[in-house]
């Protein structure tokens, strides 16, 4: 039993959805799973195990930035066996190529964090997407017409962030097409544990405009994103 998820043995399944919102993963429970089961409410960060098309699957919510993500998946892949591993977000858009509503598939991350650095110190790791879940999902997106962009993100470790306008303007230089704050922990954690992992975004504002999606739309473009996710784990 892992001690920020407090669930029984075999209660999670091996492919688990990863948004950061506790009461998304509880919206996605109960819209797209068959008979979904709370296996865990510890700290308010709601998970569930149920089947969709047959297919057992789990969500469990992380909470927002790398230190919050990385107990989840920590626990998720150490005590209960998790072996794929999708994060569904959001992010900022800071590419003319990608519009609110767009699916972002992330390829790899940048970052401005120091998790990497205190862990391998000189040696600069690439955090990468896992090629099997990243080939999978392009080629979904492409035949359900999914509207999505591929590339890379600026993996953040603050939301207001005083030096956020240089940060994003060297990300841009780079790039990168979007903005988040999780993906760079998701994909060395895959490395590092040897499992498969894939970040999927959803566009819900751009830092190019500062256009962003009102409530409702937010959920209807994330369901679309959750729906992606699900085939990539079981089409």
């Amino acid at each position: 039993m892992g001690i920020h998820i407090h669930a029984k043995e075999n209660s999670i399944a091996e492919c688990v959805l990863l948004p950061g919102d506790p009461l998304r993963a509880k919206h996605i429970a109960e819209t797209f799973f068959d008979n979904p089961v709370c296996y865990n409410e510890t700290r308010g960060m709601l998970g569930f195990t149920g089947y969709w098309r047959g297919n057992r699957v789990s969500v469990q919510g992380t909470g927002m930035g790398m230190p919050s993500f990385s107990i989840y998946a920590h626990e998720l892949i150490d005590e209960y066996g998790a072996k794929k591993l999708i994060r569904i977000g959001s992010c900022g858009t800071i590419s003319e190529k990608l519009k609110l509503r767009d699916i972002l598939i992330t390829t790899a991350t940048d970052t401005d964090s120091g998790m990497n650095l205190d862990r391998f110190g000189r040696y600069q790791f690439a955090p990468t997407a896992s090629f099997s879940l990243l080939y999978k999902a392009y080629n979904i997106a492409i035949r359900d017409g999914y509207s999505v962009g591929v590339g890379r993100s600026f993996c953040s470790d603050q939301f207001y962030d005083i030096n956020g306008d240089e940060k994003n303007r060297r990300a841009m230089s780079l790039g990168a097409m979007g903005v988040d704050m999780e993906s760079t922990e998701l994909y060395t954690l895959a490395a590092m544990k040897n499992i498969e992992a894939l970040t999927l975004l959803t566009v819900s504002d751009s830092i190019l405009t500062g256009e962003n999606l009102p409530p409702i739309d937010r959920q209807t473009s994330f369901n679309d994103m959750v729906e992606l996710a699900l085939k990539t784990f079981f089409d």
